[in-house]
């Protein structure tokens, strides 16, 4: 076999960039939960010595951190004072947790996918699927920190906006439902921007509504219960909302048919979805590239562990979402706004 040295090349430029970012995937994990880039966040350049006091951590591991960080552009390193600082615009990305580009979500949903790489495996090679109910703990947790933010940044101030009448209706007071609300941030959301209406939380996954029950705070407009999309309870809504959830159900037509007997007859389902077009090649890109691999490892398997198993994955494309949305029975779909990372559909019956 005959090697193109040019591109040999290229792919091991690529790998190496790959093991680079897989080793220090762990070591950004390392660094949220020890609270080092918090600690370095508003401040000028630290030592190793001096970020390890401020974190309770032992210097020489501080150090290799620190100097890996450097390494990867995470952080700036200065040769003159051999110290290290926290830019304002690493620190939106690692150390703030409100802001709109916080990432650390992400990584931390990693630690999920290699504790359950041989559940994994196993689905690969004998069918089936890895149910959100068998994932590890840490899946949930990534998972709602890396939406988060961006449903912060977007959902009260542009995506609920973007549909039509629906802002009005929410503010004299509408009855609302967020299916698959996981840990309820994004209900949390509507339901503190919109006093004088009802929200109820829908996941299928008990921990989960637990979590989000917890975090309600007395709220009185908003109630969490644990039921699955094709047969939850209660009818008359106004709204009803997904955040990617829908591609990760077995039975997503079964779901959207639930929520259209569920809805009034003027009402609306605002579904949100991973950005994607609607073939491979619109999608062979970095935001592609991620959700294909998140795909790959979390949603696919999910969908095949339930019922049906229909495995529409996190790059569906909204042709194919509008083909689930339309045999659901809405007759009206369109995209009302989209992110680089989300595309939000209205569909009304």
């Amino acid at each position: 076999m005959e090697l193109n040295i040019e591109k040999l090349q290229t792919l091991l430029g690529i790998m190496i960039n790959e093991l680079g970012a897989a080793q220090n995937a762990a070591l950004v994990i390392i660094g949220e939960e020890l609270d080092l880039y918090r600690k370095m966040a508003g401040r000028g350049p630290v030592s190793s010595a001096e970020l390890a006091d401020a974190t309770d951590t032992k210097e020489r591991y501080v150090r290799e951190w620190l100097s890996a960080q450097a390494a990867s552009g995470f952080v700036d390193y200065e040769a003159a004072t051999g110290k290290f600082r926290l830019s304002p615009e690493q620190a939106a990305v690692f150390a703030v947790d409100d802001s709109p580009v916080n990432m650390t979500g992400g990584f931390q949903a990693l630690d999920a996918v290699y504790a359950d790489r041989a559940k994994l495996t196993h689905a690969f090679r004998h069918g089936g699927g890895v149910s959100w109910t068998d994932r590890c703990s840490c899946m949930f947790c990534g998972t709602d920190r890396f939406f988060r933010p961006g449903y912060k940044a977007n959902l009260v101030g542009n995506w609920l906006p973007s549909l039509d009448g629906i802002v009005e209706k929410l503010e004299r007071g509408a009855r609302a439902a967020d299916v698959g609300c996981g840990f309820g941030s994004s209900t949390l959301m509507m339901a503190t921007a919109f006093p004088k209406s009802q929200f109820t939380g829908i996941d299928f996954h008990a921990h989960s509504i637990e979590h989000a029950s917890g975090h309600a705070g007395g709220m009185s407009n908003v109630r969490f219960e644990t039921a699955r999309a094709q047969d939850f309870e209660g009818a008359g809504f106004d709204l009803v909302t997904m955040f990617d959830a829908l591609h990760d159900m077995g039975d997503p037509v079964g779901a959207v048919s639930h929520i259209a007997k569920a809805l009034k007859p003027d009402g609306t389902l605002m579904l949100v979805e991973p950005m994607a077009g609607d073939s491979l090649a619109d999608n062979l890109n970095p935001v592609g590239r991620i959700f294909y691999a998140a795909s790959a490892n979390t949603c696919v398997p999910a969908s095949l562990g339930q019922e049906v198993g229909a495995a529409l994955g996190a790059q569906a494309g909204q042709a194919k979402l509008t083909e689930v949305l339309k045999a659901g029975g809405f007759s009206k779909v369109r995209r009302a706004t989209e992110t680089p990372f989300n595309m939000v559909l209205e569909a009304r019956l």
